[in-house]
């Protein structure tokens, strides 16, 4: 098998196929194997919470940012009250940001280098 030959490798699309439908041979191996006893809409379906029942409400499951960070949060409080004002959630600015930290490490390189 002979494919389009560039500098960087060959590029062969029949190879490519047979791999993909490999991959997608063995997937439905691989799934074919699962349990055939299972049925849709019964308790077999539900969400397995550590054995407590899923609340009725969806948001209460999500869990929060503040949650999940608490620790790296509080340890950082102080400077993350020093930040807070920074972030306004608009695009522009932190474009503006990245922008002026790229400006400055060129000139530090350009200036060391």
């Amino acid at each position: 098998m002979s494919g389009i030959s560039s500098g960087f490798g060959t590029w062969n699309p029949i190879a490519w196929g047979l791999l993909v439908l490999g991959i997608a041979v063995l997937a439905f191996i691989l799934r074919s194997t699962g349990r055939r006893d299972f049925k849709k809409g019964t308790d077999q379906a539900k969400v397995f919470l550590s054995g407590n029942e899923e609340p009725e409400a969806r948001s209460a499951l999500h869990v929060r940012g503040s949650h999940l960070y608490w620790g790296m949060v509080d340890g950082l409080g102080a400077y993350y009250r020093r930040v807070k004002d920074l972030h306004t959630g608009i695009i522009n600015d932190y474009v503006a940001w990245f922008v002026g930290a790229l400006a400055l490490l060129g000139i530090l390189f350009v200036w060391v280098g």
